[in-house]
């Protein structure tokens, strides 16, 4: 019995278990992929994937600057 079965070069989800759908952009507050993409990330080609995971620090800068409520939005109200 081979081990090479196991040595796949596979790219990693970046799941971090944090699933939860921002309403506006669609994508995952976690991994910020899109419910289409954690839907059939283990049936994309690597290639698909790194174009996927090359485009996450993007989505999560663009989801950051969209967040609703919390602090920033209490106190400007206040002034």
């Amino acid at each position: 019995m081979s081990d090479d079965i196991w040595a796949r070069d596979e790219i990693e989800s970046p799941c971090r278990k944090v699933c939860v759908i921002h309403e506006d952009s669609g994508l995952c507050m976690g991994c910020y992929r899109s419910r289409a993409e954690i839907a059939t990330w283990s049936r994309m080609e690597p290639q698909t994937r790194r174009a996927i995971m090359a485009e996450l620090a993007d989505r999560a800068l663009l989801i950051q600057g969209r967040r609703r409520g919390g602090r920033a939005r209490n106190t400007a109200d206040i002034g």
